[in-house]
């Protein structure tokens, strides 16, 4: 069988399932540590949520690197052992009923299917592997003797680098950048959908449905 030639780029959040990076580290909060440790840190969450939710609006890259530090201290371990529960509790109830068909028609169209997502890495692992991806592009987190930093690894992946990363793959993996296909629901991915040839917006927010109706770019719903 020929290698793709091309590739489609999936958003994850919003776009093949409905949870987002909060889930993740509510669920890690409620689940990390002792019950003193484990209520400050659901608290704490509970208690940023409006303020990260303002500054994801404004800044994802910053939103990223904030929220991230929200990390610090945890054991890599741990975190490791809780993203195969969370993804059982969490994520696989979460996807989108239309997922697997949309990834369906992209593989059937000769494409390589490439997950890039501001999560974490390690949270989304076992989400690519059920979904059959062929590869993932996620946030690392930066760790000392096994403990987390609360900072990324950068390049963080977020809506504008989006772009430049997909353009980097492309060209490293050989693969035509014309030819390939991205899908978000986030208007903070337009970067990403506008450098490649085939765009698409799936379960879009407002901004991205005008964008997208503007450009005559295909209007998707994996929520179905």
């Amino acid at each position: 069988m020929a290698e793709p030639e091309r590739a489609a780029f999936f958003d994850v959040d919003g776009t093949l399932v409905r949870t987002n990076i909060v889930h993740a580290f509510a669920y890690y909060a409620m689940n990390q540590g002792g019950v003193f440790g484990t209520a400050w840190r659901t608290a704490r969450t509970a208690a940023l949520a409006p303020f990260y939710w303002t500054v994801d609006k404004l800044n994802r890259k910053v939103f990223n690197e904030l929220f991230y530090a929200s990390y610090r201290g945890l054991s890599e371990d741990r975190l490791v052992v809780l993203a195969h529960e969370m993804f059982e509790e969490v994520l696989r109830p979460a996807i989108h009923p239309g997922t697997s068909r949309l990834l369906d028609q992209a593989r059937r169209s000769g494409c390589r299917l490439v997950l890039v997502t501001g999560a974490l890495d390690f949270t989304m692992r076992e989400l690519a592997e059920h979904l059959g991806a062929d590869d993932l592009i996620a946030n690392r987190m930066h760790f000392v003797e096994g403990v987390a930093t609360g900072r990324v690894v950068p390049p963080v992946v977020e809506g504008a680098h989006k772009a430049v990363i997909v353009r980097d793959y492309c060209v490293r993996e050989g693969l035509a950048l014309d030819k390939s296909h991205a899908y978000s629901d986030s208007f903070s991915d337009y970067p990403m959908l506008a450098v490649v040839g085939h765009p698409a917006a799936v379960n879009p927010d407002l901004r991205l449905r005008n964008v997208a109706r503007a450009y005559e770019w295909p209007i998707l719903d994996t929520t179905e």
